[in-house]
């Protein structure tokens, strides 16, 4: 029995491989993001969550990072996704809503 070593991705085929558009400590690149992930994570959360077209409650969590990253081939993994959201819980909020603002800005959504 062989392990699975790779995640499949969203798009399937031939796809792109990715990359976040800025680091997970890279907070001062949006300061506005920053602060709200500091002091006002929640409100980020659904944040991210609308613009995901989710539930308000999903914008922090592992499946909602997950999906982002398997939508827009992204490497990592759901174990990556939940170890940065257990340990660096606002940083990595912060990671996903700069990326979402940057594709935005990039007509990449």
């Amino acid at each position: 029995m062989n392990p699975v070593v790779t995640q499949p991705g969203f798009g399937g085929g031939g796809a792109m491989v990715s990359d976040w558009q800025t680091g997970t400590f890279d907070c001062c690149s949006d300061m506005g993001v920053c602060l709200c992930g500091t002091f006002f994570p929640l409100c980020l959360s659904c944040q991210i969550a609308s613009e995901m077209n989710e539930c308000c409650l999903c914008g922090g969590s592992v499946a909602m990072r997950t999906m982002y990253r398997t939508r827009y081939n992204i490497p990592g993994s759901i174990c990556n996704d939940f170890m940065m959201l257990a340990c660096f819980p606002s940083c990595a909020l912060c990671q996903l809503k700069r990326d979402i603002n940057r594709r935005k800005a990039m007509n990449a959504l």
